[in-house]
This record gives C-alpha cells, structure tokens and sequence, in this order.
C-alpha cells in the first residue's frame, strides 16, 4: 500500500509534482539538457507502516524502498516494496510479510504551476494469505488514479478496479469491494534551509460496507540532513473501534484479525491492537 501516495519518507510522501512553462531561451537550452531517461532509488527506515492511517506492521518498524524510472516525454514506472505483518497477524499460518508495488503513468502540465498525474498501482502481497471456508481471497489490489497538482497542493483520488485488499461478502459467492475509492488532498511547504512541513486529510471509501468507511489526517515536519530526511508526523482517524454491524451482515475480514479496515480495538483475542489509532510516526529516509 505505497504511501502516496506512492512515498517514503514523509517528505517525499507530499512532495508535489513539479512542473515549470518558461519562454526564455535559456528555459529551452535547459530543457534541451535535460537527461531523456531518470533513474532513481529510495530507502526509509519507519518507526510503523502506515497506510491511510491504518497501521500494517502492528506498531512495529518496517523497512521500504523502491527505484523509479521517468522519461522526458512525462511516462514514468517503478516498484516499491515494504514489511508488512497485518496478513500475518491475524490468520494463523498465513506468510505473507511483505508487500511490492508495481506502477506506471503520465505526468504532465497544465501551464504556469497546475499539473496532473495518471496512472495504475497494483498492490501485490507474495505468498500464503487469508482464506475464507477454505476459498484463498487475494489480497492483490489494482487501482486506478488521477492527481491534480497547483504549486504546495495536490489532490488526488484512486479507484479499485479488484477486491479492496481481499475483502469480501459472505455467501453463495463471493462479492467482491470492487469500486472502493480513497480522495485525499496533500499539502508540503519548503520553509528553506531543508525545513519543510506537510498535512494530509483523505477519505477511504469502502464499496458497499459505510461501517468500514473512515477519514485520515496527518501533519508533519521534515528536515534534509544532507545525508538523508528525518520526518515526524502525527497520524490520526476515524476508523470506527468495532466493525460488528460489518460483521453482521455476513462480510468475510470484519474483525482484526482478517481485514485492514475493521481493526481497530476488537475483543477477539487477536484484536489487541487498535490499527486506526493515533500516533506518531518517525522515518529516515535517503534518495540517490
């Protein structure tokens, strides 16, 4: 569940596209200079994984990383992989622990500081997941996406195209939570001399279950050390403590124990850790 979407550290998880119409002649011999092809890696240490405000390492470190690839034209792809244990936590033999995404779009401008993003993320999570009587539910998730950036801001929303993260309906057949959507606003100011502050407020969508719905809010500081970006932020929502009317209605992952957005606080004896609560969050992160 790449941070966004799609970031690692926090200073680079609100860091808005950057795009620039100049005139000048000078403006073009730059542009000319530009490399056609852009690689470049990532690594972060987190004190927690935290996606949409709903913790997936359980309170515990996660290392991330990733490489992205750009070209001049505004096409881009990459992969990004973290820890994870919120599969693992709660299904017993379940040995997925690691999460990879895959993603590929288009950047490009609208003229003076207003720019747009569109692309495709696909959350894959390699190796034994959830079941439900039997039936393994797939985690993997596809979503579609579209960003509009201006100057500090950046709204974006993300549709599902599959599942949201395996969760399904009981029954006969399977029900899939297929056009979930998350709408967020990002926000990340330069305050100079490697200081930078970001908020963040979005809405997660669960298709067809309103308990399961929530809204998250994060504010943050950062500072670039030169050999890399200490961030601190503090991440809060309101995922309901109890998904019981979810889970009453027959939906297969309405507990902690199997679904990312019913986990918070439960009185299962798996479900000791409230997943939506507030927190704060410490990363370091490098870029090269």
């Amino acid at each position: 569940m790449r941070k966004n979407t799609s970031a690692l550290v926090l200073a680079s998880a609100f860091v808005l596209p950057s795009f620039m119409i100049a005139s000048s002649a000078g403006a073009e011999e730059a542009a000319a200079a530009a490399p056609v092809h852009t690689v470049t890696g990532n690594v972060t240490l987190a004190s927690e994984y935290i996606y949409r405000g709903i913790a997936q390492t359980r309170g515990k470190p996660a290392i991330q990383g990733g490489f992205d690839y750009a070209h001049a034209s505004g096409l881009y792809a990459g992969v990004w992989g973290s820890s994870i244990s919120w599969i693992g936590d709660g299904v017993a033999g379940a040995s997925a622990n690691v999460e990879i995404d895959a993603y590929g779009g288009y950047k490009g401008s609208l003229g003076d500081d207003l720019g747009y993003d569109l692309g495709v993320l696909t959350y894959n999570y390699p190796g034994t997941g959830k079941t439900l009587g039997g039936t393994i539910l797939d985690q993997d998730t596809t979503e579609l996406y579209a960003a509009l950036s201006w100057k500090w801001l950046t709204l974006k929303y993300s549709h599902s195209t599959t599942a949201l993260f395996g969760w399904a309906k009981t029954g006969t057949t399977l029900d899939k939570t297929t056009g979930s959507g998350y709408l967020e606003l990002n926000a990340a100011y330069d305050l100079g001399d490697g200081w930078g502050i970001n908020g963040h407020v979005g809405h997660q969508k669960v298709n067809g279950y309103g308990d399961a719905s929530y809204s998250d809010y994060k504010v943050g500081v950062t500072k670039d050390l030169g050999f890399g970006t200490v961030g601190l932020a503090y991440s809060a929502t309101n995922a309901k403590d109890s998904c019981d009317a979810v889970v009453a209605a027959g939906v297969a992952g309405g507990t902690d124990a199997t679904n990312p957005y019913c986990y918070s606080k439960q009185s299962g004896p798996l479900d000791t850790y409230a997943a939506g609560k507030s927190r704060l969050l410490l990363t370091f992160g490098k870029t090269f």
